[in-house]
């Protein structure tokens, strides 16, 4: 889940590789390209899947929709509202959307451990968040100020995007489909889903081999390898704790945007980084195993099978 994290840290960046290339384009081109490749890797699986996943195709089709929303939401999010800011709102709230989901709809609770890792997480974001608008607007005046404002709504569209396709591919997974079957349909159909979107707006993509390696770029390393790691991650962890590990994409395209693109963080934003690093050190720091006490007068040497009958 980090790996997927860092390499989806690069898609603001490289983003910025081709100022021709709306954000439209660009998140068609991502999503809809790595999704399709995905579904082409995953085809046996998902021929050996079909029934499992024809039963469960409410959950594949909400899936695929909010694959088709996601890169639309996000790219253009961090077009308005800057790399740093679009990639903090869009996943660095995901997390509250992906625990809400799993606790309406899957009654999950959620732990301490968790609850402590978000707060610090959001902290840092709201931290960030604030020192981005606060100095794009001491920049550039009330003009920016709105399309900022703009941004980190379509920002926390895009979260809710996130959220929702990465708890449809968790259920499908706890469901005994196969990660890459799972993967490769919800993002194959919703790659499917952002072909008219690419046709209309991908013009630019081709009119140069820069713009060309940028789109590959992006549907090739973030979008298909990173992805193919996520859904790895999921076979193992709940969608919330995966959209919380996440954490660290918009910590990584902050520290690109300030290295790579030269947009300055105020001293703020440097906080919302650190708390952000914190939240993920308190989420994956792994916790000692407790050893358990036996009771006055129980044997110690029965078998765990004895013990469980008893």
């Amino acid at each position: 889940m980090l790996a997927a994290s860092v390499l989806w840290g690069t898609t603001g960046t490289a983003a910025t590789f081709a100022p021709a290339v709306g954000p439209l384009a660009i998140g068609a081109a991502a999503m809809g390209l790595g999704g399709l490749l995905q579904a082409l890797l995953a085809a046996p699986q998902i021929t050996d899947s079909v029934a499992g996943l024809r039963e469960r195709r409410g959950t594949v089709l909400l899936g695929a929709a909010s694959v088709a929303v996601y890169p639309l939401a996000f790219y253009s999010s961090m077009h308005l509202a800057g790399v740093a800011v679009g990639t903090v709102v869009s996943i660095g709230t995901a997390p509250l959307a992906s625990a809400l989901i799993e606790r309406v709809v899957d009654g999950r609770r959620l732990t301490r451990r968790w609850l402590l890792a978000a707060t610090l997480g959001l902290l840092g974001t709201v931290l960030l968040c604030v020192a981005e608008a606060a100095h794009a607007t001491a920049a550039t005046g009330r003009s920016s100020l709105s399309a900022t404002l703009l941004g980190i709504g379509l920002g926390l569209v895009a979260a809710a995007t996130y959220a929702l396709y990465s708890w449809a591919a968790h259920r499908l997974i706890t469901r005994r489909i196969p990660s890459r079957a799972a993967m490769g349909a919800v993002f194959g159909i919703g790659g499917l889903l952002l072909l008219p979107v690419l046709a209309i707006t991908g013009a630019p993509l081709v009119a140069s081999w820069p713009n060309a390696a940028v789109g590959a770029y992006m549907a090739l390393v973030p979008m298909l390898v990173g992805y193919v790691l996520f859904g790895w991650g999921l076979a193992h962890v709940p969608a919330s704790t995966a959209t919380t590990l996440s954490l660290l994409e918009p910590a990584v395209a902050a520290l690109l945007a300030v290295l790579v693109v030269g947009e300055r963080l105020p001293a703020a934003g440097w906080a919302g980084i650190a708390l952000v690093v914190t939240c993920l050190a308190v989420l994956t720091t792994p916790t000692p195993a407790r050893r358990a006490r036996n009771p006055v007068g129980h044997d110690s040497n029965r078998s765990p099978k004895t013990a469980d009958a008893v």
